[in-house]
């Protein structure tokens, strides 16, 4: 087996196994643990901006590479989208969410290595997860420099390349000779987007399978307020 093949064969299933298997088992073992550390309440200072950017912009790179990526090719075309158009969405899409990510996340990180408070209770994996996004997401806003240009020709093979490869993965029949030809740097950005992945476990990133969703239906909390007579 060559790299390549190692990589983009074996190296999906090895970060998909570690990220729902250490997932579990942090859960089941360390729940102490299992949060986000918010340090907001150590430093205010631009954290609902950075924060709000961040999520986001993370939300959306998540759900539009899932959607993109995993939705039948058919039914984009049913919708009259063809694969330029589809390429294009992608790079309009990408481009607002991957920005308003890359511009969260440079705070995020600006925030935890110069605020001396925030520094202080900061664990090293909390700062290397942050950085290894930022590097993440910058890749992801390079590859798109090369999406226009292919798109510019309407040329859309190493799209329809990257989205079988993906499909191939989920459907458990991976095939690595797909991309085997595509640019560089969205093979680059793809080992890293799989390395977050492999990370997941052992960051503060587990606090996503918490996301509170019964929050938006709880219902109202009454408070009543103690009045105390002066004599």
């Amino acid at each position: 087996m060559n790299l390549h093949d190692l990589v983009f064969g074996a190296y999906p299933y090895l970060a998909g196994a570690i990220f729902l298997l250490g997932s579990w088992i942090r859960f089941d073992r360390e729940q102490y643990t299992w949060k986000a550390d918010s340090s907001q309440l150590l430093s205010n200072k631009n954290m609902r901006l950075a924060s709000n950017l961040f999520h986001v912009g993370i939300l959306g790179i998540f759900f539009g590479h899932a959607g993109g990526m995993l939705l039948p090719h058919s039914w984009f075309l049913a919708m009259g989208i063809s694969d330029v158009g589809h390429q294009y969405i992608a790079i309009y899409a990408g481009g607002i969410f991957g920005i308003m990510c890359l511009i969260g996340a440079a705070m995020l990180l600006y925030r935890r290595v110069t605020n001396p408070r925030v520094k202080a209770v900061s664990r090293n994996r909390d700062t290397f997860v942050i950085g290894w996004l930022l590097a993440t997401v910058t890749l992801g806003l390079s590859t798109l420099l090369v999406s226009t240009g292919h798109a510019a020709h309407g040329d859309v093979s190493e799209m329809i390349a990257l989205t079988e490869y993906v499909k191939s993965i989920a459907t458990l029949s991976v095939d690595p000779s797909l991309i085997k030809d595509v640019s560089p740097i969205f093979k680059t950005h793809m080992f890293f987007g799989m390395t977050v992945f492999l990370v997941f476990p052992f960051t503060r990133l587990v606090h996503v399978w918490s996301v509170p969703v019964t929050y938006l239906g709880r219902a109202y909390q009454i408070v009543r307020v103690k009045r105390v007579r002066m004599n």
